[in-house]
């Protein structure tokens, strides 16, 4: 048998399930690796070694007891498959830091909805995984603990939010874990990590809501190798009545039909923060669309228009959450600068501009997604730029394209280096649609020769089996 983290979530799933493997093997063969590896690429903060283990003895136990009663087929869905959970999930009895020094980090009294949905269906979680403060940027670094690195090349971000997560299952230190995506807080990790990364439209997991989320910008969804893993996770996200017949496993491998897909690099930030698009980044879309075509599909540009009042309106819904965190004035100077300084504006901003930016993305979400439907599915990179250095954004790190020393800690530097490395990803969140990065490319010209770069593909509503089955194709090729 192959080594246990070489299985992907399917087959550890089913091998867990006919016994071949017990939930023990399983997660001390992860917590081993786990490890190993952190120290070096700060997946994780927090390792939950010892519930793990009680939790998956608990599981071999339900596994025999079944079997005597021949009813493994009662068996949850998830029977001991190992995963983590992003730093700013609930889970009973750890503590959640938010990715903040200026916080109490206090054990949480019982599971947040995405722990509860996911280890009720038989996951067991081995710890907390890394996060930006307050899940705020695309590059998963802050002050309590160590940034998180990329598997292929250790001084490179894995991105963000959700960048420990997606470190983690790259480097195989869990076969799949749950994100959570904002304004491509998914996306952008599976990019620059090469997995497969799915945002779900708004509404279909119940388990999506966040805090302070006024515009609904924020879902769950799967980080995974494969888009059969990712499948398996939306399983058990998705409520039963909401899947295709058959769930999304069984139909992934289903060829969809002939769909004419439109490709843009227009964005709804260009015009405040015009941006290079890196050739790597071009060439990975150039692959997307060889690979989409030989696949049968129609693939022509698209020209898309936005109003160029997106910034200010997203920035304002996307912060407002963050003023109102109850942070006490002694704690104030242990937040980021890029937190301190989006707090105090948030804080300054009245309820009527508050207002004013949810109506203006209610009329982008409408506008935009009539310029979508003339088009089966949208595609584009997931990024402009591969993935950047640990530290590029904040000033703080070593670049090819060094900052001015007077930008270290400018939080408007950083947020505008960040809008320029990920452009395509927060008007899918305020349009409420299911998008998709998948990897097609690496910057070494083979596969784990440099660094991944992949697509995003924005669906229509419903469309999440659809975008899985691009997915497969896309892996197959």
């Amino acid at each position: 048998m192959a080594d246990i983290h070489q299985l992907g979530a399917v087959g550890l799933r089913d091998a867990l399930a006919a016994g071949s493997i017990s939930a023990r093997e399983a997660a001390g063969h992860f917590l081993a690796r786990i490890e190993a590896a952190n120290t070096s690429l700060g997946a994780f903060i927090t390792v939950t070694a010892e519930q793990a283990m009680a939790d998956a003895a608990a599981a071999d136990a339900l596994h025999a007891r079944l079997l005597r009663e021949r009813r493994t087929a009662d068996l949850p869905r998830l029977h001991g498959v190992p995963l983590a959970f992003k730093d700013l999930t609930d889970v009973a009895g750890v503590a959640t830091t938010h990715g903040s020094a200026a916080l109490d980090h206090k054990p949480a009294p019982e599971d947040g909805a995405l722990a509860a949905v996911l280890k009720g269906d038989g996951a067991i979680s081995l710890g907390k995984t890394q996060v930006p403060e307050f899940g705020l940027t695309a590059y998963s670094e802050n002050r309590i603990a160590p940034p998180s690195r990329n598997p292929h090349a250790l001084g490179r971000s894995s991105g963000g939010s959700s960048g420990g997560s997606a470190a983690a299952v790259a480097a195989g230190l869990v076969p799949f874990a749950p994100g959570t995506d904002g304004g491509g807080s998914i996306r952008i990790p599976a990019g620059a990590c090469g997995l497969v990364g799915l945002k779900p439209g708004r509404g279909l997991v119940p388990a999506g809501e966040s805090w302070g989320d006024a515009a609904g910008l924020v879902v769950a969804g799967p980080l995974a190798r494969t888009a059969g893993d990712a499948a398996l996770m939306l399983e058990s996200l998705v409520p039963k009545g909401s899947q295709p017949d058959g769930g999304y496993l069984a139909n992934i491998g289903t060829a969809p039909p002939k769909l004419r897909i439109g490709v843009s690099l227009d964005s709804p930030w260009a015009a405040r923060f015009p941006f290079t698009v890196e050739q790597e980044a071009r060439d990975a879309l150039a692959k997307g669309m060889t690979l989409l075509e030989a696949a049968g599909h129609l693939v022509a540009e698209a020209e898309i228009r936005y109003d160029n009042r997106y910034p200010d309106a997203f920035t304002a819904a996307w912060t407002a959450g963050v003023g109102s965190a109850r942070i006490t004035p002694q704690r104030e100077a242990l937040l980021t600068p890029l937190t301190r300084t989006f707090r105090r504006r948030a804080q300054q901003r009245s309820a009527s501009k508050v207002n004013e930016a949810l109506a203006f993305l209610r009329q982008f979400e409408h506008d935009t997604i009539a310029q979508y439907s003339e088009w089966d599915v949208m595609l584009m990179p997931t990024l402009a730029q591969s993935p950047r250095p640990v530290g590029w954004f904040t000033g703080g790190g070593h670049s090819s394209e060094p900052w001015p020393s007077e930008w270290a800690g400018d939080a408007d530097a950083d947020y505008r280096r960040q809008c320029e490395f990920a452009p395509w990803s927060s008007m899918v969140n305020v349009c409420g649609l299911p998008a998709i990065s998948i990897p097609v490319h690496w910057t070494g010209g083979a596969a784990g020769a440099g660094l991944p770069m992949g697509i995003q593909l924005i669906g229509k509503m419903g469309s999440e089996l659809l975008l899985l089955q691009l997915a497969a194709v896309l892996e197959a090729s």
